[in-house]
């Protein structure tokens, strides 16, 4: 026992001896650390020193009087304020107060508990508080929020000092005065503070129980925007909710409107609270039409997706180019909107209506030189096949049959590819090809005219109204859906849509009424009009006659949501679900349904928390569509929102197991793509969990997985999703393949891209026996070189700060479409796949001068580089090449004025923009 006991107590003795050998060694540094201080350092720290215990005044010297005491104070202060330290380092002042922090907190307490002081020792208690706050910042704990409390209970003593009438001449530029980083640790502890207020129950609403908060607020605010933190200025009136206050500072102008608004434009997609968004954007909109920025302040009204505010803006805008370049904007975003009461309001209409479109179209094809017609041939490349394509074999085995599947898909191939160029080698020439083609397959063949003729109203009207007084019902079907498919986005005034399929519509053949609905889905998408909706409705509501009269329900429920697409319309949305409850299981179980659920969705595409009364009664349908509808309703209301609670509630139906009755499955994992789309964190983030669904889920879930990958990147061919789409489309399983090859088609639309091109043909020849695998290699070789890669199907616009409506809701036609390909596209419905022209948009940039004749003037493209709260005036894209106008934009491009020659109207280079000369330009020779 007792060596054990000797051993304990050696030890005892040895930590004892080690902690006398620290305290010497701490001793013996400090020593030193005063014996490498410079004589300036000493006589500075000797200085303080001798103020603090004057300031102290521990022995109670009667001498030592309040206004010597204040003296002393005002040296330490004005030490701190002067102190100027490098970004590693403490500021001396502060360095050497650091041990005298708890006796002057100490003295302040004892003061503080003190009433009816003398006006001086009132004072001295104010700048006291005010060092205090000061050396709390790096000394105070960080929960205690001592900083605040100090400041707070400091501004109580200057307040009384004024009641008393000798108002405090330290009192003003309090809080400044003591720099930068005082006052954004100050800022932090408001913020904190304000919550736990709030917590404790104080009203938000009203400012009474944060007053003394306010005060700073009100400070605070102006003097970041003044010293270029405009970023911390909005992020403090975020915490405490009181972001209006922005409007009533005099320091926002035209130096600093850009870059608070692009920060609250930013920043509105992380809000989850959707008053605190609607409150953001409201807030950029009033400082835009401060500035007199219309075009800026009409990209936040379609944001906020307040249509009625619009015709205020024109009305306001008195710059007649501003008002050409805000109606040329209108007409992208697809906003049927009217001027009125304008000197020059039939111009301005043209401009919405789009009605120049096609013609600025082929001018920029010609200035590229693509005007001649391709051929599918030219598409296919077969000749290039290393099993030889169909040239060789033809030769080997007598006369080549020509396969109607092969020849529809040739169709469509040469429909998206010719679109918009008005001629063709198979329609236009005569209409020998349209006999090549079974059925619904003429159908699709005198629809494509739609197509190849896209937004030339006039001249396309002439071309297919011959094959409207075809005998055979499915020529006349397809020209009737050609009509629609002309008139995409474009207004005329003699509305030939509308005129023209009325009477199929409310006329008898199943054929001509499935055709001329989805027409007038195509013709009138996101237009909203009340005529439409009444044509379309007595359709929905039909209820007799089976599986084809569901049919034509189904595509009139699907044409109503395009038309309505994001319009909330009661009546729409009643008619819809109102069908549903009253539909037979019989019918619900129709492969049409789906679009009838469709239709109801796309009227609250982006809509978030509107369409939740609609979520309700869906739940009431006692069938599995029910789950799918909602999931479907769920996701397009939250498209493009970024809302990651969303996002975890959708993947959370992904958890469950399931081999069959799994629709809703799929809508949810298309569903995760969709609301994440167009935000960059929340897409990477979509990406790492497709690839846990693909490692763990069922068959229908990875099924939607391809799809779910093309929503995040439509037009946008990245590099790493190529590859994985590419895996997939070798998968066993024939759907999974399928939607790959389909998603590969959408991820690289009208972008020519030659990797994706490549791949293509690999997989046509690789599956060569399979005739739904070839169809959809096809069409995805149709979508690569849409308008000979001078178009975009991506809904995002306006430096991807607007999703179009009807663009996104054509791409999720085909989309849920491939849900059962077999039953839909792959069958007799393919004629659906022509909805993707609601999405299709020429990716140029025109420079036009006033009169909208063209300008050709030197650009800059390069990749869009995220500038949003950086200081000073950073770099804009990266990478950039120099183009002269009209030059081609990608879906991650961005352009910027390369000469300071002119000047835009807007700040958006995209589209047809509107330039003049820059009245301070000052050409290179004459500055010589």
């Amino acid at each position: 026992m007792a060596p054990k006991d000797e051993n304990a107590v050696a030890v005892a003795a040895e930590s004892d001896k080690k902690k006398g050998d620290d305290s010497k060694n701490k001793k013996k540094s400090d020593e030193d650390a005063e014996d490498n201080m410079s004589d300036e350092d000493k006589e500075l720290k000797e200085r303080l020193e001798t103020c603090v215990s004057t300031v102290l005044n521990e022995n109670n010297e009667s001498e030592v009087t309040i206004p010597i005491r204040l003296t002393a104070l005002d040296v330490i202060v004005n030490e701190l304020r002067t102190a100027t330290s490098s970004m590693t380092s403490v500021p001396k002042p502060l360095k050497f107060l650091r041990p005298h922090f708890g006796p002057i907190k100490t003295l302040y307490t004892e003061l503080e508990k003190l009433t009816d002081l003398e006006i001086d020792s009132l004072e001295f208690r104010a700048r006291l508080a005010d060092v205090l706050a000061v050396l709390a910042m790096t000394m105070g704990k960080p929960e205690e929020r001592e900083s605040l409390k100090f400041k707070l209970s400091g501004a109580k003593d200057y307040d009384a000092l004024a009641s008393k009438g000798s108002a405090s001449k330290n009192a003003e530029d309090n809080l400044g005065s003591w720099g930068h980083e005082f006052v954004r640790s100050l800022a932090g502890e408001i913020g904190q503070e304000y919550n736990q207020r709030v917590i404790d129950g104080a009203d938000p609403e009203s400012d009474e129980p944060f007053q003394d908060l306010l005060k700073m607020v009100h400070v605070i605010v102006p003097f970041h925007v003044t010293h270029n933190a405009e970023a911390e200025a909005v992020d403090l009136l975020i915490e405490v909710q009181r972001l209006k206050f922005l409007l009533k500072l005099d320091s926002i102008d035209e130096n600093n409107y850009k870059r608070i608004c692009l920060y609250l434009v930013k920043t509105s997609s992380y809000m989850s609270d959707p008053d605190d968004l609607e409150e953001m954007l409201e807030t950029a909109y009033e400082i835009f039409r401060k500035q007199k920025q219309y075009f800026d302040a009409l990209l936040v009204v379609l944001k906020m997706n307040r249509t009625d505010d619009i015709g205020g803006l024109l009305g306001e805008c008195e710059d007649p180019l501003m008002k050409k370049q805000m109606c040329l904007m209108l007409g992208r975003h697809r906003v049927n909107h009217e001027v009125e009461d304008d000197p020059n309001e039939e111009e301005l209409n043209e401009l919405i209506g789009n009605e120049k479109l096609s013609e600025q179209f082929l001018k920029v094809a010609q200035d590229l030189d693509v005007l001649d017609p391709k051929t599918p041939e030219d598409i296919y490349k077969s000749h290039l096949a290393e099993t030889g394509g169909f040239n060789r074999r033809r030769d080997a085995g007598g006369a080549q049959v020509d396969s109607a599947r092969a020849n529809l898909a040739s169709t469509f191939v040469n429909a998206f590819v010719n679109a918009g160029y008005g001629k063709d080698k198979l329609m236009t020439p005569d209409s020998e090809w349209l006999y090549k083609n079974k059925d619904h397959g003429m159908m699709s063949a005198a629809a494509s005219l739609g197509t190849i003729l896209l937004w030339n109203v006039e001249e396309g009207l002439t071309q297919i109204d011959k094959f409207l007084y075809s005998n055979e019902d499915h020529v006349k079907a397809g020209a009737a859906l050609a009509v629609g498919i002309l008139s995409s986005g474009v207004r005329n005034d003699a509305d030939p849509a509308l005129a023209l399929l009325t009477e199929h519509v409310e006329g008898d053949s199943h054929i001509m009424k499935c055709s001329a609905c989805t027409g007038i889905g195509i013709a009138y998408a996101g237009t909203g009009r009340e005529d439409v909706m009444e044509l379309l409705v007595p359709v929905v509501e039909n209820s007799g006659g089976g599986p084809t009269t569901f049919m034509e329900v189904a595509l009139a429920g699907l044409a109503l949501g395009m038309v309505f697409v994001g319009k909330c319309d009661d009546n729409v949305g009643g008619t819809i679900v109102q069908r549903l409850m009253e539909a037979t299981d019989e019918e619900l179980d129709h492969s049409h349904a789906r679009y009838l659920c469709l239709g109801l969705a796309l009227l609250f595409l982006g809509q978030m928390e509107k369409a939740d009364a609609m979520m309700e009664a869906l739940r009431t349908i006692e069938h599995k569509i029910s789950k799918y509808a909602v999931v479907m309703l769920e996701t397009c209301a939250y498209a493009g929102s970024g809302n990651v609670l969303k996002v975890q509630e959708v993947l959370h139906q992904c958890a469950e197991h399931l081999t069959e009755d799994a629709e809703h499955q799929m809508a949810a994992v298309l569903g995760v793509g969709l609301i994440t789309m167009g935000e960059d964190v929340g897409s990477e983030m979509a990406l790492r969990s497709f690839d846990h669904l693909l490692h763990y889920c069922e068959l229908p879930i990875k099924r939607a997985v391809p799809l779910a990958l093309a929503v995040l990147h439509i037009s946008n061919p990245d590099f790493a999703v190529i590859d994985q789409l590419s895996r997939l489309s070798h998968d066993p399983d024939a759907e999974i393949s399928q939607n790959a090859i389909l998603a590969l088609g959408v991820a690289s639309a009208g972008t020519n891209n030659s990797r994706v091109a490549g791949l293509l043909r690999q997989l046509s020849e690789f599956y060569s026996k399979e005739a739904g695998h070839v169809f959809c290699v096809r069409i995805a070789q149709g979508l690569l070189h849409m308008g000979k890669g001078l178009m975009t199907i991506n809904p995002f616009h306006a430096d991807r700060m607007l999703m179009s409506g009807p663009a996104l809701a054509g791409i999720l036609v085909l989309l849920h479409s491939c849900m059962d390909l077999k039953n839909t596209i792959l069958d007799k419905s393919h004629y659906l796949l022509y909805y993707l022209t609601c999405a299709m948009n020429p990716r140029m940039l025109i420079t036009v001068n006033e009169d909208i004749g063209w300008r050709p003037v030197t650009v800059r493209v390069g990749q869009a580089v995220e500038t949003v709260g950086q200081a000073g005036k950073p770099k804009r894209i990266t990478g950039f090449q120099t183009h002269t106008t009209p030059v081609l934009l990608g879906a991650t491009d961005r352009a910027e004025l390369g000469t300071e020659e002119v000047i835009s109207v807007c700040g958006v280079l995209e589209g047809v923009v509107i330039v003049k000369n820059n009245p301070d330009y000052e050409p290179e020779e004459s500055k010589k």
